[in-house]
């Protein structure tokens, strides 16, 4: 896979509308033609538009300039400059248009959702708009309306209807590979992920969702630590979260209270979610060893898996099914 980009900045410009014509008529029989200049045509517009081809910003130069066409000057005959061709910017569904000062301008969440950031510069009149009793040969036309450039930043927030939430090293990567038709960097040292990863679960009645595996969060995440905010952003949109919790640990209920913290203070609405507790790696653990982790754990509802193994992964993705229901997410089939 190559990088990861979930923000940048980049400037755009509509066209600028086509200059109006001077023009007059030149007939065998009409020695004195009028004025017969047409109007410019209207520059194009810079369109932002969700594409779901796309899973990241990385296609992206920072700073480049996306422009539009101009639009075409007026010609004679009355005859109209032609409309500058649109640029279309495809950005991936989830991406929110910033403007310099950080207010959201649009958020671009479904398919083929689209915002118009720079709105092309009109046409200007040909001389024939300013004929009158009193001017009967206009010598001049209107100019097109210039465009300026502006700049904005695309900031990607990840759409998925399941949220792998742990600690490095908690098993996400493993689990993810498992379940679904994704295959993350898999290492067994801190931080192997470091970009989101997105797969698709397909159930046997032909139902889809995503899920996504969010890099490793630490005590501090939401101050920037670690990885920090620049991933936890990508939890702010799923309706469902795992908390995956690494049963060779020390101190499991700490540990769930530190991603739920971490959680909470970056967004507090995100406990309100429906939420799950898997317990991972149970292959590494003796029968004995894991009653005795799990009696520390203060938790009602929970689920030992090992992803390894494939211990209870059966029952993990029928208990989904329920936690979809309880977020609302929308089933899809193939």
């Amino acid at each position: 896979m190559g990088r990861f980009t979930d923000s940048i900045s980049i400037r755009v410009k509509a066209g600028n509308g086509g200059s109006g014509a001077v023009s007059f008529r030149r007939e065998k029989y009409v020695p004195k033609g009028g004025p017969d200049g047409g109007d410019g045509g209207k520059g194009g517009d810079v369109i932002f538009i969700a594409d779901r081809r796309y899973y990241n910003l990385s296609y992206f130069f920072k700073d480049r300039l996306y422009k539009a066409q101009n639009g075409q000057p007026g010609q004679g005959r009355n005859m109209y400059g032609k409309n500058g061709v649109d640029e279309i910017v495809p950005v991936p569904p989830g991406t929110q248009i910033l403007d310099e000062d950080g207010d959201v301008l649009a958020d671009l969440i479904h398919e083929d959702d689209q915002y118009v950031a720079a709105v092309g510069g009109m046409g200007g009149k040909g001389n024939t708009h300013f004929k009158s009793s009193t001017q009967q040969t206009p010598q001049f036309a209107q100019p097109g309306i210039s465009c300026e450039e502006i700049r904005v930043t695309l900031d990607l927030k990840l759409i998925a209807d399941i949220g792998l939430v742990g600690l490095p090293n908690a098993g996400k990567s493993t689990l993810l590979a498992k379940i679904t038709n994704a295959r993350p960097k898999i290492g067994n040292y801190p931080f192997t992920t470091l970009s989101p990863n997105l797969g698709v679960i397909e159930f046997e009645d032909g139902a889809i969702y995503t899920m996504a595996d969010i890099p490793g969060i630490i005590e501090g995440a939401h101050k920037g630590l670690g990885l920090g905010l620049s991933f936890l952003q990508h939890i702010e949109r799923v309706k469902v979260i795992l908390y995956l919790i690494d049963l060779t640990g020390d101190d499991l209920f700490y540990n769930l209270q530190l991603l739920q913290n971490e959680l909470s203070t970056y967004n507090e609405e995100l406990l309100k979610r429906p939420h799950y507790l898997i317990l991972t790696k149970s292959d590494l653990l003796s029968d004995e060893e894991l009653e005795e982790k799990i009696r520390d754990l203060k938790e009602g509802t929970y689920l030992c898996i090992s992803s390894e193994t494939g211990s209870n992964i059966g029952n993990l993705l029928k208990s989904l099914e329920d936690l979809m229901e309880k977020g609302s997410v929308q089933k899809r089939t193939t």
